[in-house]
Parts: C-alpha cells; structure tokens; sequence
C-alpha cells in the first residue's frame, strides 16, 4: 500500500501559478504510474495529468496542455503539479493518485488504487 497527502492548494487570482505536492509513504513509490485529478462542485473527477514510473513520459488533459506540468522525484517520494497561467475554470479539489497500470492505460479514475485527501485550488476572476 501507499499513503499519499497533498499540499500547495490556495487562493489565486487568474493568470497566476500555484505549486500542488503530493508526498507518498508505505510501499515503493517508483513502483506506480502517479496522476493528478481535479473534481469541481457537481462534477465528475477527471484526470489532470499522468507520468509513468520513471518519470519520462507524461500525458496532459487537453484543458491544462501548456499551462501544467506534472513531475516527480523518486528520490524524494513526490510527485508535483506545476499549474500556470491559471484559469476560474481551474478551481477544483485536486487529488493526487497512485496506479499500478502504466501510464498509457492510467488515464481513468478506475485505474488508480490510492489516493491522497485533497487539497482546494480556487482561481478568482
């Protein structure tokens, strides 16, 4: 198993950047594909981004492609999601998520066995 919380979530106005962490403790974190999902008041979870076990490849949805990032760090046990030029569309819970597919396959919520608790990321006009 694997543990994972969130941090980073905030208040931001629109056209600025905010930084999500999500720490992982418990089993080998290099062992999972990792995503972040975001869910608004009302909707569905969706998937943000997604980055395979070693970090080399990555797939975006297409609301964020060019303005987030996502990565990680093995060493540290971390996953991150870089999010500029911020949209009110943006606001969201978002949720960090540990898969054992790989990344080509992980692009589901159905495909993910853990996740952390959740950190607001609201965006003002």
């Amino acid at each position: 198993q694997v543990q994972l919380v969130e941090s980073g979530g905030g208040l931001v106005q629109a056209g600025g950047s905010l930084r999500l962490s999500c720490a992982a403790s418990g089993r080998s974190f290099s062992d999972y594909t990792m995503g972040w999902f975001r869910q608004a008041p009302g909707k569905e979870r969706n998937l943000v981004a997604t980055i395979s076990r070693s970090g080399g490849t990555s797939y975006y949805a297409d609301s964020v492609k060019g303005r987030f990032t996502i990565s990680r760090d093995n060493a540290k046990n971390t996953v991150y999601l870089q999010m500029n030029s911020l949209k009110p569309e943006d606001t969201a819970v978002y949720y960090c998520a540990a898969s054992n597919f790989q990344t080509i396959a992980a692009r589901t919520k159905n495909a993910y066995d853990y996740w952390g608790q959740g950190t607001q990321v609201t965006v003002s006009s």
